[in-house]
């Protein structure tokens, strides 16, 4: 059900995208040369001509009295580039490696030293240095400290943090439905910070249970707001560094039925920005707060009868311009997603971009220039390119990519926008891995080109009979006889946590299969329907609300109904299968259209919607107490009777997302009503299946051999 759609993309990104979490340019104050790690190294590369500098080496990396150098997970410099805080001996929380060790180095006297070294090791959390360099923050154990660069004095700035009482960092539903993990923010003068506390202590715990690491079983309790129960509470204080008093803002309505997934100060340091959303995130509400008395003052509401996604246009807020007077925002009220300029106290507002398009994402804003770069496709929504037009909303919508390479592009681009670091791809495997100066349109170094065509995969479209068109990727069988019949595999996913369509190399691929899939005989296919979060304009995005595993599940069966028509498909032979919320889908196809899909391989899914957690359900299809039928008709376990082909049940029973417990009220229903089917547990995987010795290798034979038995592969 997730943004992170489990193995898919992971495996997608890895071959193409630009993801938060790879190692990305550090750009340095000049923006003409940035900062990454080689072997180990910090290293400086001067552009255009990317002249190479050690900053940092080996040694100066390797602590007294070890004789090994730390290994950096990440880096970041202090504003004046004196000063460098490193990342290593990381952990992970849930998704991600978030809690570690941070040393400081400092290049002038060459002394490199342990932050919270009395912490317990592998235990701080998003330390930052403060504007002014004299202190680093830091969050541990639910609790938020800061630490004096000279004397190494560290101070406890919470005290009540618990496993339930959470301060500077979140919950497992914020950290999952919103991407929200940092949770404190210092604020320009460095005097003071800001931080998000929540409170989960009346989140019941789910408890998963470990069969196999002692003689007696132990359960291991998630913190898990199922949907339809109240979210964790949740508030902003503001923490007096000098007094390590708190002020906490005064952000009006319940704050368990409300929602903060951001929190920023604004540049003048005078009020904090806060967004709040209402417990069914169909109305959206800014706040400037006082951060001395905790006063809030609306600037800015939005409301719409479906939901609203978060509104900031960068990963930790809104990008502010013209002197701290005016902020950016992405917003859907148009039917498009579009960048707005909005004043401080939201009295003027002015659309930037204006057309029937998407902005993707925003890329770089060149006030200087007067100029915003955004990712954005208005001609087809499988690709995506970048364009820049004015701030003033007065602009041109111009084409920055080159215009001869069609299909997939994503930049990293330079602060003041002069530099980027550009990919390339498509479906036909042209790639192209460079840096360009943005303002000349020259490339100044390639890394990689191979404008070769290759592979044997083809972008389709599919129009139902409800007049819907779904893009769609297709891989024929090696060779291709069309006078014979061959069986299709569907790849689904169709949620609006993400989409499986793309014209970019790698997209296309069944990754699950031990060997070689169109060798063996079978035609490979993903479709995109309404609801996923494509370039098609909020129509097609919000169409969905109410309606997962209804609406979804009919445009990926109408589609497969036309191509049931083709003359080369084997009617006999249709398979499907997903992963998460594809694996619900995949459970929806096989139970309510048995006719079309004879077999089918579901992953990790969510057979009941009233199980899944309440951000992520409660977002797309309202709240259970209003109206619970939509639940009931979206999920699989209702349909269960109707089970005629052949299903492969899979599920990790330590899955913290997606809980094994769906799949066994499943198993019981299935029981009930007399259906044979077959079922893999992997004991204590979680949600991605990948841990342990062998589990990959184990899932991928098992996928393959189930797919070869059920429906077999070749043409006929």
């Amino acid at each position: 059900m997730k943004k992170t759609i489990s193995l898919f993309f992971c495996f997608i990104l890895s071959l193409f995208f630009l993801t938060a979490n790879a190692q990305k340019p550090k750009w340095a104050n000049n923006n003409s040369s940035y900062y990454t790690t080689e072997k180990g190294e910090i290293i400086q590369y001067e552009l255009p001509n990317f002249t190479r500098n050690v900053i940092v080496d080996a040694k100066q990396l390797t602590p007294k009295g070890s004789a090994k150098a730390l290994e950096v997970k990440d880096f970041e410099f202090s504003k004046n580039e004196k000063l460098v805080l490193i990342y290593t001996n990381s952990k992970k929380v849930w998704r991600l490696e978030t809690r570690g060790d941070y040393w400081l180095f400092n290049k002038e006297t060459n002394e490199l030293r342990q932050i919270g070294k009395n912490r317990p090791a592998s235990s701080l959390m998003f330390a930052k240095l403060s504007p002014d360099n004299n202190s680093i923050a830091y969050v541990s154990k639910h609790n938020l400290f800061v630490e004096e660069l000279n004397s190494g004095k560290e101070t406890a700035l919470t005290t009540d943090g618990t496993d339930r009482l959470i301060n500077g960092t979140f919950d497992w539903a914020y950290e999952e439905e919103f991407n929200c993990r940092d949770g404190f923010r210092w604020s320009p003068d460095g005097k003071s910070i800001a931080f998000w506390q929540i409170d989960a202590t009346k989140i019941k715990n789910f408890l998963m249970i470990n069969n196999t690491d002692s003689i007696y079983s132990y359960t291991i309790p998630v913190e898990y707001p199922k949907v339809g129960q109240d979210p964790s509470a949740c508030k902003v204080g503001v923490v007096n560094i000098t007094s390590q008093q708190t002020t906490w803002m005064k952000v009006p309505g319940d704050s368990k039925q409300h929602y903060i997934p951001l929190m920023q100060w604004i540049p003048d340091g005078s009020s904090i920005l806060v967004e709040q959303l209402n417990r069914k995130q169909n109305e959206a509400k800014l706040f400037l707060c006082d951060p001395k008395n905790g006063e809030a003052s609306p600037i800015y509401s939005e409301k719409n009868t479906s939901w609203i996604d978060i509104l900031p246009t960068e990963n930790e807020g809104f990008k502010w311009i013209n002197n701290g007077k005016e902020f950016l925002l992405l917003s859907e009220k148009d039917g498009w997603k579009h960048l707005y300029r909005i004043s401080k106290n939201g009295k003027t507002e002015t659309l930037v971009t204006n057309g029937k398009y998407d902005v993707i994402d925003i890329k770089a804003v060149d006030e200087k220039n007067g100029l915003v770069y955004f990712l954005a496709s208005p001609d087809n929504a499988t690709q995506q390119y970048l364009y820049k037009t004015a701030l003033n909303g007065k602009g041109k919508l111009i084409k920055v990519s080159p215009v001869n390479e069609i299909g997939t592009h994503n930049y990293r681009l330079s602060p003041d926008a002069k530099y980027a670091e550009h990919r390339f791809s498509n479906h036909k495997n042209q790639k192209i891995s460079e840096w360009v100066n943005l303002s000349t349109q020259k490339t100044i170094k390639e890394t990689d080109r191979n404008m070769t065509v290759s592979g044997n995969v083809e972008m389709i479209q599919i129009t139902t009979a409800d007049n819907i068109t779904l893009d769609g990727w297709m891989i024929k069988p090696t060779p291709f006889d069309p006078a014979k019949k061959y069986p299709v595999l569907f790849y689904v996913y169709t949620e609006p946590a993400g989409a499986t369509v793309k014209d970019a190399a790698g997209y296309a691929s069944t990754f699950l299969y031990d060997g070689d899939i169109a060798a063996d005989g079978y035609i490979q296919i993903s479709l995109d329907g309404r609801g996923t979060p494509v370039p098609k304009g909020t129509e097609w995005r919000k169409s969905i609300y109410q309606n997962i595993g209804i609406l979804n599940t009919r445009d990926q069966a109408m589609a497969a109904k036309e191509i049931l028509k083709w003359p080369f498909v084997d009617q006999d032979r249709i398979a499907v299968w997903g992963w998460s919320g594809g694996g619900s889908t995949t459970l929806n196809l096989l139970f309510q259209y048995p006719e079309i899909y004879k077999t089918g391989i579901a992953i990790a899914a969510v057979p009941n919607q009233l199980l899944y957690d309440n951000i992520y359900q409660e977002r797309y299809m309202g709240l259970p107490q209003e109206n619970k039928e939509p639940f009931i008709k979206g999920s699989p376990i209702t349909y269960a009777n109707k089970l005629q082909g052949n299903l492969l049940l899979i599920h990790g029973t330590g899955d913290d997302n997606v809980h094994y417990q769906g799949a066994e009220m499943l198993v019981n229903e299935l029981v009930k009503n007399g259906k044979q089917f077959q079922m893999m547990s992997y004991p204590n995987r979680t949600h991605s299946i990948n841990e342990g010795e062998g589990t990959t290798e184990h899932l991928s034979k098992l996928f393959t051999q189930y797919l070869k038995e059920h429906c077999p592969g070749g043409g006929r």
